[in-house]
């Protein structure tokens, strides 16, 4: 028998050996409640130009079940090396995110367990290895700490709905999911769930609905939206499983025969009683309402959503949104409560289920400038042009300068050919309508030949346009080629499932922060499949700029003041011409923004009233100053340079450059170190080009972070040939040294410290990558020399 010695073993040994049977022991079933490595986040997206890589993924050592939805207890392992409780504070991190009660360490010998249910008295105590607490024990804890009745486990531990080979709720779905159905069976009736944009709103309203549905905890329920698209995607899609237990509310038609409804606010209220087809329900006959994009009116205690509301007051009822409304006068919080849950677009991004985004300004010098007329001076229409000053805010809602609306259109189709992207879903968002139409005819005069192709590949998708409107649907279908670039208003604004938007173009002037998040939740879906996996913002109008407000991924804060006054001018929330939540739309969700051609010219009359824009087309326009701006590990845009962002973000990580050096030269692989910088920000490519020089990374870090004197790549390489390094290989290894150096010069050191490189061309003449091997003394020996060399390229 061959005794091993336990610390010799590795942190797989030690789970396999020790861990998984202290638990199976302890009554946790294999199949069903005990699941190893479990990864719960893709990995943040990096966009490095046009290379785009993913970070590491989250992964949990173990999470056990009570049942496929209910997590109760996490495990962090270590080897046997370390103390038992050196996992604790990575398992701690991840059981906050995870929203898990119980928390494990183990290196084998013990567990140490974290009981995050106690807020009073010892949260931690070590147990035997042999004395795991069983499901049941857990549970029981749980139950205990939570106070659920008989009737409310029942509820809590209703499935989820599950298809074979279908998806299942992410992580941050799980816990929106679970909060609410508890907080229902615990008697809450006013919920809030604030989830970004691309993650999940309806299908995590779906499997509440079924989890209360099934339990029969809510027998009869309302699903309400404001948009025909909102309500037929969601029942083709997430709902399609109720069939004909669902029934979609149309013609002010009422079946009372289904269990679950869909329904248009305005499809079931009007400003008459007669029109108030919800009255024909009876207050108690929903249990349960639901109400998706609830930002967009259910907050006011004057608008038709809050009639019916209040109306069937005795149902629970959920609001969904991306952006809670939190005004002077109007608010979300108010009305439902604190968030039961948040998800913010940060975290999404982080954990690798939204897009990262790049932004573009570029700055027009008329927007700098402004624009004054001549005295007397009329437009292209005649109207004398009223004398004052003129600025961003005018252009396109008071004044229109054509060659504005051209420059843009020129900048953007340039930029997308120059990028072999000329086939990217792109959506202009524009003053108004009569602008999206403008700035549809300069595009197609920018693109005529694809225009040619097929006159589709540029239109204008806006309420008013019934052509537009009917090409929606095949602008978000991601198989579908045509449209391509698309102007809009309003429409697009929200409720869009543009899953392959690629290009997000801003040229209407945005304070509004919840229209802001809602034009940007337009790009934050991923299709890799597709090769969407970021997406660009060109910005006009210093729009962006709202990316620096703490509101942007802040949590929601109750501002509405009570008082009962009217809010001053200055309070009212400004969007310069734009409306700040889509508000002035009609009864299918159009936009209905006044179109503001002029009027006609009438033979023999004085031109004397006021039109509602003047027209110049004699006014020159150009671009003055563009620049990209990128997204960092913590969601900000780098405003500052990439040489101080990067100088501050290296010195975060090492103090000196004694310290840098040391862990470069201990690096088993430099490719990791270059990594890590990468996960925490370091823009190596970026910085390259900002400084002007072709760089090694190591000599790019030295020189911004630490103000030394850089080399180039064949700098290094020459200092080592003059070293005559390779005289102590033989011929057959030197030859292949030397080779290795030469490519090094030319791509850098990531392709040096992979043995992949062996099978390129240039290595051939050597043998295959196993004779090539054979000629240091095997494959440990090369692994040597490469390390050798790697020291010798980097020394001074």
């Amino acid at each position: 028998m061959i005794f091993v010695n336990k610390k010799d073993l590795s942190e797989r040994d030690i789970c396999s050996k020790y861990i998984t049977p202290s638990l199976i022991n302890a009554g946790w079933d294999l199949e069903r409640q005990i699941r190893e490595e479990v990864s719960f986040t893709d990995g943040r997206i990096i966009v490095r130009k046009k290379l785009v890589t993913r970070g590491e993924r989250k992964r949990a050592d173990y999470i056990l079940y009570y049942k496929s939805n209910i997590p109760l207890a996490i495990i962090e392992a270590k080897d046997n090396k370390h103390p038992v409780g050196a996992g604790m504070q990575q398992a701690l991190k991840y059981a906050e995110i995870l929203d898990i009660p119980f928390v494990f360490s183990s290196n084998g010998d013990a567990f140490l367990e974290h009981d995050r249910t106690i807020s009073v008295g010892s949260k931690e105590r070590e147990i035997p290895l042999n004395q795991f607490p069983s499901p049941e024990e857990l549970w029981s804890r749980y139950k205990k700490a939570k106070g659920l009745s008989e009737r409310e486990e029942e509820i809590v531990t209703q499935e989820y709905y599950f298809e074979q080979n279908g998806k299942s709720p992410r992580y941050y779905q799980r816990i929106a999911i679970n909060r609410t159905v508890e907080a229902i069976a615990k008697g809450q009736n006013r919920i809030l769930l604030v989830m970004a944009t691309g993650t999940g709103k309806t299908y995590t309203a779906f499997q509440i609905i079924y989890r209360l549905w099934k339990s029969r905890a809510k027998k009869r329920i309302l699903f309400l939206a404001d948009r025909n698209i909102l309500v037929d995607q969601t029942m083709a899609n997430d709902f399609k499983y109720f069939g004909d237990k669902m029934t979609k509310i149309t013609n002010r038609k009422i079946d009372k025969a289904h269990e679950i409804y869909l329904a248009l606010y305005q499809g079931i209220s009007g400003e008459d009683e007669f029109k108030n087809v919800y009255k024909q329900f009876s207050p108690e006959f929903f249990d349960l309402i639901i109400i998706d994009e609830c930002h967009r009116g259910s907050a006011k205690e004057d608008s038709a959503w809050r009639e019916i509301l209040e109306y069937f007051h005795p149902a629970t009822q959920i609001g969904l949104t991306a952006t809670p409304k939190e005004t002077k006068d109007v608010s979300n919080i108010e009305y439902f409560g604190e968030p039961i849950y948040t998800y913010s677009l940060k975290q999404g991004i982080e954990d690798g289920f939204l897009a990262p985004y790049k932004v573009i300004r570029v700055i027009l010098d008329r927007d700098v400038e402004g624009y004054r007329p001549e005295k007397g001076k009329r437009d292209k229409y005649g109207f004398e042009i009223e004398d004052r000053e003129y600025n961003i805010k005018d252009f396109d809602k008071n004044l229109v300068i054509e060659n504005r609306t051209e420059i843009v259109a020129k900048k953007v189709s340039d930029y997308l050919k120059k990028n072999n992207s000329r086939f990217a879903k792109t959506i202009f968002f524009c003053v108004d309508i009569e602008h999206a139409e403008r700035m549809r005819q300069a595009l197609v005069n920018e693109n005529a030949d694809l225009v040619a192709e097929n006159p589709k590949y540029v239109m204008r998708i806006t309420g008013d346009n019934e052509e537009g409107k009917a090409e929606l649907d095949n602008f978000i279908d991601p198989a579908s080629k045509y449209p391509v670039l698309v102007t809009t208003s309003k429409l697009m604004t929200t409720g869009v499932d543009a899953q392959t938007c690629q290009f997000i173009v801003l040229d209407a002037n945005i304070n509004s922060m919840i229209e802001f998040k809602q034009i940007i939740g337009r790009g934050t879906r991923i299709r890799e499949d597709y090769g969407k996996q970021y997406f660009t913002i060109i910005d006009f109008r210093g729009v962006t700029k709202l990316f620096a407000d703490p509101d942007f991924d802040g949590d929601p804060v109750s501002v509405k003041t009570t008082t009962g006054e009217i809010p001053t001018e200055e309070e009212e929330p400004s969007d310069n011409g734009t409306c700040t939540d889509i508000e002035n739309e009609d009864n299918n969700g159009s936009d209905v923004t006044d179109v503001n051609i002029p009027p006609d010219i009438i033979d023999g009359g004085e031109i004397n009233e006021t039109p509602a824009k003047y027209y110049v087309n004699d006014v020159p326009v150009k671009v003055i100053h563009e620049r990209v701006y990128y997204y960092d590990k913590d969601g900000k845009l780098i405003t500052e340079s990439l040489i101080s962002y990067t100088r501050k973000n290296i010195k975060n990580e090492f103090k000196t450059l004694d310290e840098f050096l040391r862990k470069w030269n201990e690096s088993e692989r430099k490719e990791a170190i270059l990594k890590e910088l990468e996960e925490r920000g370091v823009l190596l490519e970026e910085l390259k080009e900002e400084v002007g020089k072709d760089l090694d990374p190591f000599d790019l870090i030295c020189h911004v972070a630490f103000d030394m004197p850089p080399l180039t790549r064949k700098e290094r390489a020459n200092n080592v040939k003059k070293r005559n390094y390779f005289t102590k290989y033989g011929e057959s290894a030197r030859e292949v040294l030397e080779a290795l150096l030469e490519k090094y010069a030319d791509e850098g050191i990531e392709n040096l410290e992979n043995l992949e490189i062996l099978k390129v061309p240039d290595f051939k003449r050597f043998g295959s990558p196993l004779e090539i091997v054979k000629k240091f003394g095997g494959k440990q020996k090369y692994l040597e020399a490469i390390k050798e060399l790697e020291k010798e390229i980097y020394t001074a």
